[in-house]
């Protein structure tokens, strides 16, 4: 059976978001066990905290609960759901993220689709399930499974308005030193795919707010182009800083793959660009 680590690049090509689900094909136990196994393998994210993860299966929700569950009409047909918590700290919003599109990437290369979910589910009530501890926040769920024969008209018409498979070309988000000129993938050199893999990544209404400069040291350094009246539409939960971690995710499964190792890391006093905030940097080891 394929992982994610497999082949990540191509992992990362095939995922896209599915929102309609075949009921009548239930995710087995084998496949349970692997996301289940990869739950406990990716509890600890680059930026030091500690997020956790549960499988819910509505067939084993009382209907006086399941009545209560809801995604406002967005998904159809998934009985199995992935939810995610986190810290209320700074840095958990990454964290997450970046470990919890390692598990739907997992999920991919199982055959199963998902969809990130951040603001179209009901919150309290799957926040209920989890068992949400003092100072945790519910930041974002997705469905499991396997996708329906054919889209519901409205998952049509999500994706056209979204432009779910369009992404912004090199030019818009990688940068040399300067943060103004971009960063060609002949210059990126040996982490061409790593960031191909990042530009690929899914992000909340397809916003894309990752920038990544190269420094003069041949150094990565990612920021984030933040929509702040968007970003904060939900309080505490930040969707565009899961979105780094996703981005984060990436870049690091794809560069194993070249055999570069490396890390991210935060680091003080990491310069500014206008308009940008600095996120992390990816730290290769010597």
């Amino acid at each position: 059976m394929p992982t994610a680590l497999d082949n990540a690049i191509e992992i990362i090509r095939l995922r896209q978001s599915v929102r309609t689900y075949d009921p009548a094909r239930p995710v087995g136990k084998k496949e349970r066990d692997r996301l289940e196994a990869c739950m406990q393998e990716n509890r600890a994210g680059p930026l030091g905290h500690t997020v956790r993860f549960k499988l819910l299966d509505l067939g084993e929700v009382s209907r006086e609960e399941l009545r209560q569950l809801g995604t406002y009409g967005v998904i159809r047909g998934a009985s199995l759901y992935l939810l995610g918590a986190a810290p209320d700290r700074e840095g958990a919003m990454e964290d997450l993220g970046f470990c919890l599109e390692r598990i739907l990437l997992e999920a991919t290369a199982l055959g199963l689709g998902s969809c990130w979910l951040a603001g179209t589910f009901r919150r309290a009530s799957f926040a209920r399930q989890m068992g949400l501890t003092e100072g945790e926040l519910l930041p974002a769920i997705s469905p499991l499974g396997y996708a329906a024969p054919r889209q519901r008209l409205m998952e049509k018409l999500m994706q056209r308005g979204a432009r779910c498979r369009q992404r912004k070309p090199w030019r818009e988000l990688f940068f040399t030193a300067d943060g103004r000129t971009p960063l060609s993938p002949e210059e990126a050199d040996s982490y061409r795919d790593a960031l191909e893999a990042v530009r690929l990544g899914p992000s909340a209404f397809n916003c894309q707010p990752w920038r990544l400069v190269k420094d003069r040291d041949g150094q990565f350094h990612l920021f984030l182009q933040e929509n702040r009246l968007f970003n904060r539409a939900l309080g505490k939960v930040r969707v565009q800083n899961l979105d780094m971690g996703i981005a984060m995710c990436h870049f690091a499964l794809v560069i194993r793959q070249q055999d570069i190792t490396g890390r991210w890391k935060r680091k003080a006093g990491e310069r500014e660009y206008p308009g940008w905030s600095y996120i992390a940097s990816w730290q290769a080891s010597c």
